[in-house]
C-alpha cells in the first residue's frame, strides 16, 4: 500500500529561469519503498513530447527530450521504461494496455520570447495528476529543465530528490595522457578539465560543484591545483616539496585535508582553501592517504599502514584521535563516507582480486558488493546514498561503473574511448 500525502508546490525565480506549478491537479506524493526485496521496478511510459503548434505531429525536437528524461528516469535503478516504439510513442495511448504504471507527458512551445515547456507525471491507476510544471526560459536549457523534472519525479514518488542533474569527475587517458574530465550522468557532455599534457590524478569537486582540486606532475612534483569550473582558471594551491596529494573538501567548503610529505613521511594537514596549512592531524604513524570527511564534518576516515598493510582508520577531526576501522583482508584503501552518515565504502583485497565492500562507521556489517570478475576500486556516493560509481578493470581496459547501494545492476557508465578510473560524484546542482 503506498503512502500518499499532500505537500505544497513551490514556485520560484532564480538563474534567469522562471519555474511555476499551475496544474491544480497536482500537490501529491507517493512515497515507495525501492529496497524493499519485493519491489519490481516500475514501468513508465515517456511518450515523445508534442509541439503545441503541431498537436499529434511527432518532431526531432520532441523525441530527443522524451528520450532524455527517459534515460534520466531509469538511470535511477528502480524505473523500467516502456518503449515508446510500441505505441508509437504517442500521447494519445491507453497507458494499461502497454501495461505503463505511470506516464510523463510533455508540450511545448517556442516562440521569439523562448521556449515554454509543460511536463506532467500522471498516475496510471489512479487516474490523476501527481506532479506539474511549467518552464520558461531559453530553448538552450531545455535539457536542464527536462533533468530537473526527472529528479523531481523520484523524489514524488521516493521521498528523496533524484540525480539526474548530478555529475562525475572522474580520470582518462583519451589524450594518452591522463587528464581530468566532468561528465554528466548520461554521458551526453563531458568535458576535459585539464589540459597538462602530463598526468593528473585524484579529482575532487568542492561542495558548491564550483571548483575542482587534483593534484598534478606537469611541473615535475605532485603539486595539488584548483580549479574555478565557471572560468575555467586553475591556480597551485600546495607546491611544498614531496606529496601534495588527494585532498578532501570539508564539508562547508572552506578547508581541505590533504596528504604532504614535506617533511618526509607523508601525513594528512588540514588546509584552508588557498593552501595555508591550519595543522597536522598525523605524525609520523605510517603513510596516511586518502582521506574522505563524514557528513557532518566531525570525522575523517583515511588508509593508514600503521599496522603493517593498508587499513581504514577514522579519526576525530577536533580531537585527532584516530581508531582502525577495517580488520577483514590484508589490504583496504580508498573510503567514501555515504551521503546520509550510514556507509563507508572502499576498495578491499579479495583473493588477489580488488572488489568495492561497506562497513558500518561503527566497523560493523562488512559486506562485499562486487563479485564479478576484474579489478573493482575507488568508490564513491551519488548524492541520495542510493547508488556507488567505482572503476572496473578488465582485460587491461577500465572503465566507470555504477550498482546500486546493495551491490546489484552493475551498469557500464560511459561509452567513450580510454581509460576511466578515479571517479568522484558530485553534489546536486540548484
Amino acid at each position: 500500500m503506498r503512502t500518499v500525502y499532500f505537500y505544497i508546490t513551490i514556485c520560484f525565480i532564480a538563474a534567469g529561469i522562471f519555474l511555476s506549478a499551475s496544474f491544480a491537479d497536482a500537490g501529491k506524493r507517493v512515497n515507495l519503498d525501492i529496497t524493499a526485496a519485493s519491489f519490481r521496478k516500475l514501468p513508465v511510459a515517456v511518450p515523445y513530447f508534442e509541439d503545441k503548434k503541431q498537436p499529434g505531429s511527432t518532431s526531432a525536437s520532441g523525441q530527443k527530450m522524451a528520450d532524455i528524461a527517459s534515460r534520466a528516469l531509469e538511470f535511477h535503478g528502480f524505473i523500467d521504461i516502456v518503449d515508446p516504439g510500441s505505441y508509437g510513442g504517442k500521447q494519445t495511448t491507453e497507458w494499461n494496455t502497454v501495461g505503463a504504471d505511470f506516464s510523463v507527458l510533455g508540450n511545448y512551445t517556442v516562440s521569439k520570447k523562448g521556449l515554454v515547456l509543460e511536463l506532467r507525471l500522471n498516475d496510471v491507476q489512479e487516474g490523476r495528476m501527481l506532479l506539474g510544471r511549467r518552464y520558461k526560459g531559453d530553448w538552450k536549457k531545455r535539457k536542464k529543465f527536462v533533468l530537473k523534472f526527472c529528479d523531481e519525479i523520484i523524489e514524488t514518488l521516493t521521498g528523496k530528490q533524484g540525480v539526474s542533474t548530478t555529475q562525475i569527475a572522474f580520470v582518462s587517458d583519451a589524450t594518452g595522457k591522463k587528464e581530468i574530465y566532468l561528465g554528466d550522468i548520461l554521458g551526453d557532455d563531458i568535458r576535459q578539465v585539464t589540459k597538462h599534457n602530463h598526468l593528473a590524478v585524484s579529482p575532487r569537486l568542492s561542495p558548491d560543484n564550483k571548483k575542482l582540486a587534483y593534484t598534478s606532475y606537469h611541473r615535475g612534483n605532485p603539486n595539488l591545483y584548483l580549479t574555478d569550473l565557471a572560468r575555467t582558471t586553475t591556480r597551485a594551491i600546495s607546491r611544498r616539496p614531496g606529496l601534495n596529494m588527494a585532498p578532501a573538501w570539508a564539508p562547508n567548503g572552506k578547508r581541505l585535508v590533504t596528504t604532504l610529505s614535506k617533511d618526509g613521511n607523508p601525513d594528512l594537514y588540514l588546509l584552508q582553501a588557498d593552501g595555508s596549512i591550519i595543522k597536522r592531524l598525523t605524525a609520523n604513524a605510517g603513510i596516511n592517504v586518502s582521506p574522505n570527511y563524514s557528513p557532518d564534518g566531525k570525522k575523517l576516515a583515511f588508509v593508514s599502514d600503521r599496522s603493517g598493510q593498508p587499513q581504514i582508520y577514522i579519526m576525530n577531526v577536533k580531537t585527532g584521535s584516530a581508531k582502525r576501522l577495517t580488520y577483514q583482508g590484508i589490504e583496504n584503501t580508498t573510503p567514501a563516507w555515504s551521503p546520509d552518515g550510514k556507509w563507508i565504502a572502499y576498495t578491499g583485497r579479495e583473493n588477489g582480486q580488488y572488489h568495492i565492500f561497506k562497513v558500518k562507521p561503527d566497523g560493523s556489517g562488512v559486506k562485499q558488493l562486487t563479485k564479478t570478475w576484474g579489478d573493482h576500486e575507488s568508490p564513491n556516493w551519488s548524492p541520495d546514498s542510493r547508488q556507488i560509481v567505482f572503476s572496473r578493470k578488465r582485460n587491461n581496459s577500465s572503465k566507470l561503473v555504477v550498482m546500486s547501494h546493495s551491490g546489484k545492476g552493475l551498469t557500464p557508465l560511459f561509452k567513450i574511448k580510454g581509460n576511466q578510473t578515479s571517479p568522484q560524484w558530485s553534489n546536486r546542482n540548484n
